[in-house]
């Protein structure tokens, strides 16, 4: 390994070292409770250093964000390249969602469990809310692939679905619920995990064939 390369290298470890020090102290002592120097000191190196790497704090939040649903989406494109049929599709995103989260809590509880900075606080109030952050962007990558799949399911009439956008929101949403509630609750009496992620994935599709068909017969009276 050359000079130049070992030195690509040893920034990128060096980064991402910053990353985790920074993941860990944001969950334990809250985001606005960190400082840049507290977490300099967690590392061991100067405040300057992490500054080579990130513009401040919310950037280094938004950069953690974005290694989450980076390892998302991945995940999500290892569903698309082994499962064909749409509606099984569905279900393995869905399971993966919450294996995903459980799997990485700590990336998990960062990324959509805890309150997001104001970017006025960086003078970009004026700014489009989508470009604020670089995670956003992965982010709706991430929602659309279960967008995405919704939508070939009623192309290919698996599914009813009168309000595509609601829809898709609510699931996730349910999804989110259990994993937020399985990371943060443990201890509370569940019922066999296996058996509550598949009762919860089987409810919600089973859910949405029930509720397209009850809007049509509303509109039918």
């Amino acid at each position: 390994m050359g000079v130049q390369e070992r030195r690509a290298r040893e920034k990128k470890e060096l980064r991402q070292e910053i990353l985790d020090a920074a993941r860990e102290l944001f969950l334990r002592e809250g985001y606005e409770n960190v400082s840049m120097r507290k977490i300099a000191e967690k590392i061991e190196y100067s405040p300057t250093t992490i500054y080579l790497y990130f513009q401040d704090k919310a950037d280094l939040l938004d950069c953690i964000c974005e290694e989450t649903f980076q390892r998302l989406v991945r995940k999500q494109n290892q569903v698309a390249e082994t499962i064909a049929d749409p509606l099984d599709r569905l279900r393995q995103c869905l399971r993966g969602y919450i294996e995903f989260g459980l799997k990485h809590p700590n990336h998990y509880m960062v990324t959509f469990m805890m309150t997001r900075p104001s970017m006025e606080l960086r003078g970009e109030a004026q700014a489009d809310p989508d470009t604020r952050f670089k995670s956003h962007e992965v982010g709706k990558r991430a929602f659309n692939f279960l967008r995405g799949t919704l939508v070939e399911c009623v192309e290919q009439g698996l599914l009813e679905i009168p309000d595509l956008e609601a829809t898709a929101q609510t699931l996730w949403a349910s999804i989110h619920g259990l994993t937020s509630l399985l990371i943060a609750r443990p201890k509370f009496p569940w019922v066999e995990r296996e058996r509550l992620i598949e009762t919860l994935i089987a409810n919600a599709i089973e859910g949405m064939r029930a509720g397209s068909s009850m809007v049509a017969a509303d509109e039918r009276r």
